[in-house]
């Protein structure tokens, strides 16, 4: 096979391995949700009072689907959604008292798992790995504006 060197395939596969890390240890800590939610809650959290379309923003995700990952989070009581007052066809995605508790919670979880991801490298390979995947991906919103 000569595609398994290939960029994509290894970022695949690294995907396939933080995905499968993140279920396992937040299901192991008792949490129901998906790396994507998690994304969202961060950003809203990061952001209190942004609205729907700039949560995908933040999180690189699709316009069209991110109000199905709002939608259940609000089922869970995880976020609450409300008309922007300045803009009624926008509406604003706030974390609730509980979303903030599960949050928080949950962020230790995700960062002791970081580890497990990029288990075969050393330290300092991890961090190298970290500049040059950000790198790659260019500046961020945030880094354009600034």
């Amino acid at each position: 096979m000569k595609a398994q060197h290939m960029a994509g395939h290894l970022i695949r596969r690294l995907h396939q391995v933080s995905t499968q890390v993140f279920a396992a240890q937040t299901q192991t800590a008792g949490f129901k949700l998906t790396p994507v939610q998690f994304a969202a809650m961060d950003a809203i959290q990061s952001n209190p009072g942004v609205d729907q379309a700039r949560v995908a923003a933040l999180i690189a995700y699709d316009r069209a689907t991110i109000g199905g990952v709002i939608d259940r989070l609000e089922k869970k009581g995880l976020v609450a959604r409300a008309v922007s007052p300045r803009d009624r066809r926008s509406r604003e995605v706030r974390l609730t008292t509980e979303g903030e508790q599960v949050f928080n919670a949950l962020l230790s979880v995700v960062q002791a798992l970081q580890s497990d991801i990029l288990a075969g490298l050393s330290k300092a390979e991890k961090e190298q790995f970290l500049a040059l995947a950000a790198k790659a991906l260019g500046p961020t919103d945030s880094e354009k504006t600034s």
